[in-house]
């Protein structure tokens, strides 16, 4: 699978397909945030909007899937309406996204289920030492153990799917 499949005509394309992949990864960002899941985990979630952001670095250039993500967090974290939610966020989806980019140019876009199980785990990371500096404690560090557990799952799940969907063509 190689890197970067779709080439721009125009700017005005590019703005309007971006924007299109923003929309898509804010509206599953909502709908998932209202989804219940079967166990109580703090700070647990799927992170189906983790799917658009694999898809980008797949399908488009690592700029434009990482414009598309810093929307997401910045439009979620104003729906949301918690600084700290927002700072989690940031830390999270950063870190996860430059080990899913490194990953993916190495691996030449292969295995891409992998990177999403990557991404999960390093988004805990990223979050959980945001949670070192704001509270001032080593202690939150032991959840990443409960939290990492989860993310080989949902990273699985968000890996799979966004390796089925890199599959497919798509016209612009």
């Amino acid at each position: 699978m190689s890197m970067c499949r779709y080439e721009f005509r125009s700017k005005t394309q590019r703005l309007c397909v971006l924007a299109l992949m923003t929309a898509f990864a804010l509206i599953i960002f909502t709908v998932e945030a209202q989804i219940p899941l079967p166990v109580h985990v703090q700070g647990l979630k799927i992170g189906l909007a983790n799917v658009i952001t694999l898809y980008m670095l797949c399908a488009f250039s690592p700029l434009d899937a990482f414009a598309v993500l810093a929307m997401r967090i910045i439009l979620g974290g104003i729906f949301a309406g918690q600084a700290v939610s927002f700072i989690y966020s940031l830390c999270g989806g950063v870190l996860a996204f430059a080990v899913m980019a490194v990953f993916l140019k190495l691996s030449k876009g292969r295995n891409i289920w992998f990177a999403g199980v990557l991404g999960a785990i390093f988004h805990n990371i990223g979050q959980i030492s945001a949670a070192v500096v704001i509270y001032r404690t080593f202690y939150v560090v032991y959840y990443l153990g409960v939290l990492t557990f989860f993310a080989v799952i949902t990273g699985l799940l968000t890996g799979i799917t966004a390796q089925l969907l890199a599959g497919r063509k798509f016209r612009l």
